[in-house]
């Protein structure tokens, strides 16, 4: 059991176009054990459809940096060189915690090797498409983002591809619903691990 406070967290990571946010998605519904997700902070502006305290904290730069020099954050980072902040809120494994269920963060590699340091116990599970053809095919197919951008991406899936030993498990996304069975097979084998 987790030495600091025997509270359960699973991280998951991958590279954009991993299929990771449909993982969530699915995994929230049918896991075996109870996952209360995380809502990150960020201090990009919200996409369309996108709702505050659902999908993200929505921040302005000064109210990140102020919860920054308050030490609210577990782990924080600039994503994609973007210029935009995101980072995990302590309150957020609290909220999870509370409600007796596994604090489920999707984040990127550089913040689950800082929760890692804080939580050695913690799940990680590092998601990978079957090729890094298939990455960049999915990446070009949602259609939303500049020729610049998804070659910055290419470049940072390069660089996390190369971590992706550092986590306990790795699952590789070709199918959708084996991805999810092989995270639940595992979630069930670490719960049952932790109540021996």
């Amino acid at each position: 059991m987790d030495q600091k406070h025997g509270h359960r967290i699973v991280v998951l990571s991958g590279p954009s176009g991993s299929g990771k946010t449909t993982l969530v998605r699915h995994l929230i519904q049918c896991a075996p054990v109870k996952l209360v997700k995380s809502v990150s902070a960020t201090t990009r502006p919200p996409r369309p459809g996108e709702v505050h305290g659902d999908d993200y904290w929505f921040l302005s730069a000064d109210e990140f940096r102020a919860r920054l020099g308050q030490d609210k954050f577990i782990e924080h980072a600039e994503v994609f060189s973007s210029g935009f902040l995101y980072g995990t809120l302590w309150s957020e494994l609290d909220r999870a915690w509370g409600q007796e269920g596994w604090a489920f963060l999707e984040i990127d590699v550089q913040g689950a090797m800082k929760v890692v340091q804080q939580y050695p116990d913690a799940v990680t599970i590092f998601v990978r498409t079957p090729s890094p053809e298939e990455f960049e095919r999915r990446l070009r197919a949602r259609g939303t983002e500049s020729e610049d951008v998804i070659q910055r991406r290419l470049a940072t899936a390069a660089t996390e591809l190369q971590l992706a030993d550092r986590y306990k498990y790795v699952v590789v996304n070709d199918q959708l619903e084996t991805a999810v069975s092989e995270i639940c097979a595992i979630l069930k084998a670490e719960e049952k691990a932790r109540n021996a």
